[in-house]
């Protein structure tokens, strides 16, 4: 799949979209708990930008998910104010062209319309 296919985005636009992804907001404690339960096979990232959880996962993992992911969805939608995309496009453009690449060997991700998958 080319970046300039997702959801009709122009290359240019995708490119502007991935960018402010590494500066979401987050805190140290929900970034850790989110990496350990990423190498756990717990959470795994989702073709629509967000995080997922995969299989079970406690109080304290879904908190932080759902911490890392209301950040998420406040940059996606600015990218999007900022673009005249979406913030569904711009949480898709981060996964293919900024998320899916980082990833880490081992770890889950979950495509459009499929299952969850190791990378």
């Amino acid at each position: 799949m080319q970046t300039r296919d997702i959801l009709g985005v122009s290359a240019a636009v995708l490119a502007a979209l991935a960018l402010p992804v590494a500066a979401v907001a987050q805190s140290a404690g929900a970034k850790a708990t989110v990496d350990a339960a990423k190498a756990a096979g717990v959470v795994g990232e989702q073709a629509d930008g967000f995080l997922g959880i995969v299989s079970g996962g406690d109080a304290s993992v879904r908190a932080a998910v759902a911490e890392i992911n209301a950040g998420r969805a406040e940059v996606y939608r600015e990218a999007a104010a900022k673009t005249g995309a979406t913030p569904a496009a711009a949480g898709a453009s981060a996964f293919v062209t900024t998320i899916l690449p980082r990833l880490a060997p081992g770890t889950y991700y979950k495509p459009n319309g499929g299952g969850w998958a190791k990378k």
